[in-house]
């Protein structure tokens, strides 16, 4: 089974692979509940999805109405206004079917006028304060993808006393010396203050080729190799204190999974490894930055 760690200063003890919804955004209703059952199965009790995120809040509805008590559910809002996430939430609890998420996210906060709009009065923020008042959520954390990220998190924290954070982590961005000092900062504060630090990207490969037409289930091309994916999830969670949130694409989930399974603290690849699976499978950096900044 899956370990579990403190998420936060929460008080729960979540499994260290988060099960990332986005792979439910264009599932049939049955395969939908046969995945998170598969999630379920192997250990995983935290469920991590969005508001944006197709319809898989929708298809999640059903399976929550026999399993809430078992998971830690989590969404996210792209909204910046107040009124607008406050709308957003509503909307998300009625899609899930549920009175309250354990988790709501503000999704991708990593742009200065999105950054502002969000902690100014009347924005996001302290309209997502209000919903934890009111009881219907229970903790806030802010999200994003980039090379800025971590940066623009430390200064997200500085203004609020978010419960969690999320950015993407994998052998190949941490190349990058400044990245990889940001993302070091954002890990030390995050364990001094009891702050849930949650990773995506792991099993990434690159952004798709231009021209390619066959079938995407993500924005980026996933690694498919077992031996690879194996290996990207040990990076992280070899490492203390990270959480795992899994790929877009549900058919790499089974070996996401059962990698999960064998992963154990200080068990990270090599970075002869790590760099042979770089040249072998053409990894890139999903991020630089600049032009490639952007999802």
């Amino acid at each position: 089974m899956i370990e579990t760690a403190p998420f936060g200063s929460t008080g729960h003890l979540s499994s260290r692979v988060i099960f990332g919804g986005a792979a439910l955004g264009a599932m049939p209703q049955e395969r939908a509940t046969a995945t998170l059952d598969l999630a379920v199965a192997a250990g995983v009790n935290h469920l991590d999805t969005a508001h944006s995120y197709g319809h898989a809040e929708v298809v999640m509805n059903p399976w929550l109405a026999e399993h809430r008590s078992e998971v830690f559910l989590a969404t996210k809002t792209r909204e910046r206004s107040g009124e607008a996430a406050r709308a957003g939430l509503e909307d998300s609890l009625r899609r899930l079917g549920v009175d309250q998420v354990d988790l709501i996210q503000l999704h991708n906060l990593v742009e200065e006028d999105e950054w502002r709009e969000a902690f100014a009065p009347g924005g996001a923020v302290e309209a997502l304060a209000a919903a934890r008042d009111e009881g219907l959520v229970r903790f806030i954390g802010v999200t994003g993808h980039g090379l800025r990220i971590p940066a623009m998190h430390m200064r997200s924290l500085d203004e609020f006393a978010f419960d969690s954070v999320l950015f993407p982590l994998n052998y190949s961005l941490l190349k990058s010396d400044a990245f990889s000092a940001d993302v070091e900062e954002l890990i030390a504060r995050c364990v001094e203050n009891g702050i849930a630090i949650q990773t995506i990207k792991s099993v990434a490969k690159s952004r798709w080729e231009s021209g390619y037409d066959g079938p995407r289930f993500s924005w980026y091309e996933p690694l498919r190799d077992e031996g690879a994916v194996g290996r990207a999830v040990r990076f992280v969670l070899g490492r203390e204190h990270l959480f795992l949130n899994s790929t877009s694409d549900g058919g790499v989930l089974p070996m996401v999974l059962d990698a999960a399974k064998h992963a154990a603290l200080g068990d990270v690849p090599t970075d002869d490894e790590m760099e042979h699976d770089l040249r072998l499978f053409e990894i890139a950096p999903l991020f630089d930055g600049a032009d490639l900044e952007r999802i």
